[in-house]
């Protein structure tokens, strides 16, 4: 019997519509503070670079920042533009980590990607930055 699924394959996307340049920016007016802050989205997708299947994640953002807070209507547009991009899940997490660690310069960061099952393995991928460390 011929297996019907192994030529069947999606439509992806390269990096190249990852879409960085819609995020934006607000003054944060307490930079002298240490707060944390966290954003969570159950709504984070991608797709497997190979197969063009859904890879389905929970984004966890945490960030002290300096002077700029990223405003959460382009911080949804940005995460949703990888929506059809072939990536691997380690690579999302530390692309969006970069990203945001280039528009905000904040003290320090930490992106998390709780990623759905598949095949019987569920994937965490935890990428931090912090301005203090220069290794």
């Amino acid at each position: 019997m011929m297996n019907k699924y192994s030529e069947k394959r999606f439509d992806i996307y390269g990096y190249d519509k990852i879409d960085s340049e819609i995020l934006e920016t607000t003054v944060y007016e307490y930079p002298e503070k240490d707060t944390v802050i966290e954003y969570n989205t159950e709504e984070f997708s991608s797709v497997c670079p190979w197969t063009g299947l859904p890879d389905n994640a929970r984004l966890t953002i945490k960030y002290i920042p300096s002077d700029k807070l990223v405003e959460l209507k382009s911080l949804k547009y940005y995460l949703t533009s990888y929506r059809n991009v072939g990536i691997l899940q380690e690579h999302a997490v530390n692309r969006i980590l970069d990203d945001l660690v280039k528009l905000l310069a904040p003290k320090c960061m930490e992106v998390i990607g709780e990623f759905m099952e598949r095949g019987g393995i569920s994937t965490r991928v935890v990428a931090k930055y912090d301005s203090e460390d220069k290794s």
